[in-house]
């Protein structure tokens, strides 16, 4: 629902729409409290009358956040967690993680707690999201023999931009092909 230019509304009609718009936005994105934010206030900055200035605007913003907050519909600590396990399925280091998280607006405290959950579970979990990154783009160990020292510096440059560290990246990537294929059967 895009707000209305042409009439005049009051307070309650204003924070309704607000409402309305979010409880859409939630039930397809399923967004961070931030990601809320920025939506809600980029929509009314762009289609609303001059009837309400910008420090108004974000009182109200805030207003419809925290009755989600309240209402359970928006949780940073759960989309945190949830975000992470997805990234993590997908072969993501603890760093791009983290990165991801501040970069949704996450406080510090959520992200921590994600990060530590993430340790321990899985003591070294960089390792093992690595080899899922060597199984998807064939690099490292899942290339053919007679080219991997070949393509050395280019499969650590992979490792490297997907956000883990020099010392996994080698261990890695030096990994002999037969415990490669028994990790991936155990992945």
């Amino acid at each position: 629902m895009i707000p209305n230019k042409n009439k005049k509304k009051s307070f309650e009609d204003i924070v309704e729409e607000m409402r309305s718009l979010s409880y859409g936005y939630v039930e397809k994105f399923a967004p961070s409290k931030q990601q809320l934010r920025t939506y809600l206030l980029k929509k009314y900055l762009r289609f609303n009358s001059s009837n309400i200035n910008k420090n108004n605007l974000k009182d109200l913003i805030d207003t419809v956040l925290e009755d989600l907050e309240k209402n359970k519909f928006l949780n940073d600590k759960f989309y945190s967690s949830s975000k992470a396990k997805s990234l993590i399925q997908r072969g993501s280091s603890i760093n791009k993680i983290r990165y991801y998280l501040f970069n949704k607006g996450i406080k510090d405290k959520y992200i921590k707690e994600t990060i530590e959950t993430i340790k321990d579970n899985n003591e070294d979990q960089d390792f093992f999201s690595a080899i899922k990154i060597c199984k998807k783009k064939r690099i490292g160990p899942a290339r053919e023999e007679n080219n991997r020292q070949l393509f050395y510096k280019k499969d650590l440059g992979i490792l490297a931009r997907s956000g883990f560290d020099f010392d996994t990246s080698k261990r890695v990537i030096d990994i002999d092909k037969n415990e490669y294929l028994k990790i991936i059967n155990l992945l």
